[in-house]
Formats: C-alpha cells, sequence, structure tokens
C-alpha cells in the first residue's frame, strides 16, 4: 500500500485555544507520487519493522500507536507484520508519519471482523494526530479546528512542483511556539500568492524563518527563479516547495539549487 505525502498550499494561524492547540485553517494536497510503502502479512503476533533505522519500531511510531489504538477500540487482536519502506522524509512538514498512521488505520480496520465505522475512525486518528484525519479522505482537503476538522475541497490542477528539504528538521512544537508574535525578516515576502483559484500563504513562515535563515533564503532564491511561478514552506518546515512554469525544466532548478546551496540539499520533483 501507498502512504502519500501532502503539502500545505494555506495555513493560516487563526489564534490559540483553552486546550493548548492552535486554531487553524489550512488546505492540504496529497502528492500521490511522494509515498512511503506499508506491507501487512499475516503473523502470530504484532509486530512491526522499517527500514529507516533512524526512526523507532515501538510505541514511538505512530504506526505502531494507530494499530494499539485501533486494537484498543475494536477489542480484536491484530495478529500482523507491518513493514514501512520509507521515502518521504521524517520533519519535513510532508506528512509521513500522519500519512502512515492514517494508512494503517485504515488496512487494519478491513482486516478486522467487525470494522469500526468512518466516524470511530476519524475519532482515534484525530486523538492521535491533528493532521492524520486528513489522509482518512481521499484528495485534497480544507483542514480547520486544530487540523482534524475535513471539509472536502476541490483539487488543485496538476502543476509541476519541486520540493526541498535541508538536511535539517523542524520540530512541529517549535515551529507553533511563537508563531503569534514572531517578527517578519527583513526583505523576505511572506505575503499571499495567487494562482488562480489557489492562494498560497503560509503563517509559519515567520517564526521557521527568524530560527532557521536557510529556509527564508530558499524562498527567496525560489522565487526569484524565472521558472517558478510560486514558493511556500510546507507546514512547519523544513521543506520549502516551488510550483513552476508550465514548460520548466525541474532538472535545471534542482541541479542549480544544488549549486548555490548544498549538493546534500534533497529534493523531488513531480505534480500535484
Amino acid at each position: 500500500m501507498l502512504s502519500p505525502a501532502k503539502i500545505n498550499l494555506s495555513l493560516r494561524i487563526l489564534g490559540k485555544r483553552p486546550d493548548g492547540f492552535h486554531e487553524i485553517d489550512t488546505l492540504m494536497a496529497k502528492l500521490p507520487g511522494l509515498a512511503d510503502g506499508i506491507t501487512i502479512t499475516p503473523a502470530r503476533s504484532f509486530s512491526f519493522t522499517c527500514d529507516d533505522l533512524s526512526l523507532p519500531t515501538d510505541s514511538g511510531n505512530l504506526i505502531v500507536k494507530a494499530a494499539e489504538a485501533l486494537a484498543a477500540e475494536s477489542r480484536e487482536s491484530l495478529p500482523y507484520h507491518i513493514h514501512l519502506e520509507k521515502r518521504i522524509p521524517h520533519g519535513a512538514g510532508l506528512g509521513g508519519g500522519s500519512s502512515n498512521a492514517a494508512t494503517t488505520l485504515l488496512a487494519l480496520n478491513g482486516q478486522l471482523d467487525k470494522p469500526l465505522p468512518p466516524e470511530t475512525l476519524h475519532n482515534i486518528a484525530a486523538a492521535l494526530g491533528s493532521d492524520i484525519p486528513f489522509f482518512l479522505y481521499a484528495g485534497t482537503a480544507r483542514c480547520t479546528g486544530r487540523g482534524e476538522i475535513i471539509t472536502a475541497a476541490k483539487n488543485p490542477p496538476p502543476l509541476p512542483i519541486v520540493l526541498f528539504k535541508p538536511m535539517f528538521s523542524v520540530p512541529t512544537p517549535d515551529s507553533y511556539r511563537n508563531c503569534l508574535d514572531a517578527e517578519p525578516l527583513p526583505g523576505i515576502r511572506y505575503g499571499e500568492q495567487h494562482l488562480g483559484e489557489l492562494t498560497l500563504i503560509n503563517d509559519l513562515e515567520k517564526p521557521v524563518f527568524r530560527k532557521h535563515r536557510y529556509l527564508a533564503e530558499l524562498k527567496d532564491w525560489l522565487l526569484q527563479r524565472r521558472d517558478t511561478r510560486a514558493a511556500l514552506m510546507s507546514g512547519s518546515g523544513s521543506t520549502v516547495f516551488a510550483i513552476l512554469r508550465p514548460n520548466a525544466d525541474p532538472a535545471r532548478l534542482i541541479n542549480s539549487a544544488h549549486k548555490y546551496f548544498d549538493q546534500n540539499l534533497w529534493t523531488w520533483s513531480g505534480s500535484l
């Protein structure tokens, strides 16, 4: 099974809630061309492995947490081995862990003697993480509340896109900690970018860019390229994506970025 990445085409922070979370309004789109692989096979008992040895394989992994939560809610055993082939970089703002959890919930629920209804799966997902419910549903969605309220949205046109992620990651709590009062860096464009019906903006850029100026420079550099129509940080970072003009060559932009910034800059090109 494929567990796709996502990007945030817009992310507005509306304020802090009494429960400590932030009220958000975000438009998220899946990237089906960038996905982890999840294999589930029958076994004597539950187990989990991953080809990325830097990731935990105990309850510190969202796949294991999702399986444990489903077993507790359904009161059924889950005698399966799950193997994860990791392709989505973690700590990137691409929702890899959240996608893994949602894919696991959907797959294992289908194996239950009495599968849980969609609303119950949604509640389990929301308890595990704010981004996880989005991945239970097909297509693009507007996500509100702390991200768990899902409203279907029109899929964007198949725009060419390139992702850029430096070697470092940005912990999500750090991004939100000072998001409401962070000052903008001089000379960096934070405002709305309009592409047809799409309005691209990310309120987390201000706090993240202050701490990680590399990302501010990356976005600014991308916006100056003639092949770039728009550039934005995805989620809480550290990925910055560029939407290209229809006939642009992604390889040319990637090669230029590697020369200007870092040969170790992770990149991916595809389409929305």
